[in-house]
């Protein structure tokens, strides 16, 4: 299968953002629109975790999927604070995110960790967007895509069956710089390459591998254009429904 031929997926991350209010309006928002416009790209969204039954319900009737930002490897037991995959999908989940730079950052997550949530999430039903990206000094020294194929080994280490992966420089993280088309490509390449010798070139062909870094709607178009860029996982534009939206026209 070509890269013409994968279905986009965006993803919106909410991160620690909306009370259940917000939320709702949002979700009403995005349901008219799409309904309107069709489904030009596979939508998920991840609201933070005492939103998931709610956004759930609202957007039960649609094509979008709903997400957990994190989750536990274990099923059950003593983790205070913690998610299992089980209670993700109990609430109304279809994707988790697993090793989002910021988890990997401020709860200094391993890749070996990030590994073993991309297995549980595997285990319960979950579809697993595994997040890879270099920071600003590793690119500097020449060490981007030796990073980013050491995080997509470990974390696809357990050969899961469903997943997508992200690549989320993380020098590009909510600082508004982008990375041009021609880096997230050479980027999203490597990683197309890695995934053919870890899970063979059929799923590598079909595997979507979506770009996050400040991704607006002024720069989602020539992103998009590139052969092996799937989609996005968008963060701060996400906050508002109608960037969003105008992202999902530009990737369908």
């Amino acid at each position: 299968m070509t890269a013409e031929r994968r279905r986009p997926v965006v993803a919106a991350n909410w991160k620690m953002n909306f009370l259940k209010a917000d939320a709702a309006e949002y979700c009403r928002t995005l349901r008219r629109h799409l309904a309107a416009m069709g489904t030009p790209a596979r939508t998920v969204v991840f609201p933070s975790f005492p939103l998931l039954p709610m956004v759930a319900r609202e957007l039960v009737a649609t094509e979008v999927a709903v997400g957990g930002q994190d989750l536990h490897p274990e099923d059950r037991g003593a983790f205070t604070g913690d998610v299992s995959g089980r209670q993700l999908s109990d609430a109304g989940c279809s994707w988790a995110l697993c090793g989002h730079s910021e988890r990997r950052r401020d709860h200094h997550e391993s890749d070996d960790l990030v590994g073993r949530k991309v297995a549980a999430a595997e285990r319960c039903g979950l579809t697993a967007l595994l997040c890879v990206g270099e920071s600003r000094e590793q690119r500097r020294a020449g060490r981007a895509l030796q990073v980013l194929e050491r995080q997509l080994r470990a974390g696809l280490a357990a050969r899961p069956e469903s997943f997508a992966v992200a690549y989320e420089p993380v020098w590009a993280i909510g600082t508004g710089e982008t990375a041009t088309p021609a880096a997230a490509q050479e980027a999203h390449e490597h990683l197309r390459r890695v995934l053919a010798e870890l899970m063979g070139e059929e799923i590598a062909a079909v595997a979507p591998i979506l770009y996050g870094g400040s991704v607006t709607p002024e720069t989602a178009a020539g992103l998009i254009a590139e052969p092996d860029v799937d989609g996005f996982l968008v963060g701060g534009a996400s906050l508002d429904p109608q960037k969003f939206l105008a992202i999902i026209r530009h990737s369908g």
